[in-house]
């Protein structure tokens, strides 16, 4: 079985889909690796570590020719995969649903795309899972960009000069992203609160030291949704929830919202009105602006002012730590194939509970539920 990981070729995408570690593991299990010259540039990787590791380094052409696997962090272009072999896996993040149109081009050429987002959480596919190890990247790193946008400092320190307060952060969405972001700004030394819609939360919150704030005698959603994931709310808790948000962010130096509903536009949790309550100087992080965003005003990729509180809107949030996000990204991918590896086939063969739900397209079709339905 031939492997080929690609130079990804989205705007400012700086991963990669393999590194000399995993490639090294490939070759172990009995697989040729392909890399194609400079992926893993942009990752603080050269083509001589890959070499060094095991794999052949060339052009795409080159990299493609019959593989039977094609890595990439991002979904390629069905049309930049010429040479690759009939009916070869796609494995990446193919964002399945703000890329319809790229998933009809791969049932269309006739390759079988597996996306590694809709990987099942459950206990066996924890080490698979893309959408949890680059949250986790993202949390850390949301809170790292809040502190360069701020003015002032985290902790609170006692100065002969004075004393200067700690600043208060709250966090908004308490998943991967959220825990990891509570997790940070306690470690640089901010009073750290956090909601969320999922009642289960609240025990998570505090064991990291922060203070949960949630709303009461009004009912959420009692632990999780589908897969982990929280889903819409009723409308009377998302009044309930508005009021209590309001008179807490009024209060708050930075704020970080994390919100994202699989499959749908991001939700509203911070207005214009409130935005208008924070003190001039304050800052918003908004991880879900690519998906339009949980703060009103927030635009992708900008760093915006409204009412004198900067809106961070950074895209491809884990691409800005390439490094670590490319290694741990890459793990999945190895730790998903290498599961499912057939020692006497020379590939993998999946089974249905894992293969069914990421599995877009196959045979000319696209066949996953949740793209038909």
């Amino acid at each position: 079985m031939k492997i080929a990981v690609l130079k990804e070729s989205a705007a400012g995408e700086r991963r990669v889909s393999a590194t000399p570690e995993t490639v090294k593991k490939f070759v172990g299990l009995g697989a040729e690796v392909a890399v194609e010259a400079g992926a893993g540039l942009t990752a603080s990787i050269d083509d001589a570590a890959y070499a060094a590791a095991g794999a052949s380094v060339g052009t795409r052409a080159e990299a493609l020719a019959g593989a039977g696997i094609v890595l990439g962090v991002q979904g390629p272009s069905p049309d930049s995969l010429g040479g690759a072999a009939p009916g070869a896996w796609i494995v990446a993040g193919l964002n399945p649903f703000g890329e319809r149109g790229r998933v009809d081009a791969y049932a269309a050429a006739g390759f079988e795309a597996l996306a590694m987002e809709f990987m099942p959480r459950i206990t066996r596919a924890q080490s698979m899972d893309i959408l949890s190890s680059q949250s986790n990247l993202s949390g850390y790193k949301a809170v790292l960009d809040a502190a360069a946008e701020y003015g002032r400092a985290f902790p609170m320190m006692m100065t002969a000069a004075g004393t200067v307060s700690a600043a208060k952060c709250f966090v908004m969405g308490v998943g991967v992203a959220g825990l990891q972001a509570i997790a940070t700004a306690r470690r640089l030394g901010a009073q750290v609160s956090a909601t969320d819609v999922r009642s289960a939360t609240k025990e998570q919150i505090q064991s990291l030291g922060a203070k949960p704030i949630f709303v009461e005698n009004v009912a959420g959603i009692e632990g999780e949704g589908a897969g982990g994931y929280a889903t819409e709310m009723s409308e009377e808790y998302q009044k309930a929830q508005a009021e209590l948000v309001s008179a807490h962010i009024a209060k708050q130096d930075i704020v970080i919202t994390t919100a994202l509903i699989p499959g749908r536009p991001a939700p509203r949790l911070i207005s214009d009105a409130q935005i208008a309550t924070m003190r001039a100087g304050s800052v918003i992080v908004d991880l879900a602006v690519e998906q339009g965003g949980n703060v009103e005003g927030a635009v992708a990729g900008e760093v915006v002012e409204r009412h004198g509180v900067k809106i961070v809107g950074h895209k491809n949030v884990p691409s800005r730590l390439a490094a670590d996000s490319s290694a741990l990204f890459a793990r999945n991918l190895f730790n998903f194939l290498s599961a499912f590896w057939d020692k006497e086939k020379g590939a993998p063969v999946l089974d249905e509970e894992i293969g069914d739900a990421i599995r877009l397209t196959q045979g000319g079709k696209v066949v996953n539920p949740r793209l038909l339905g």
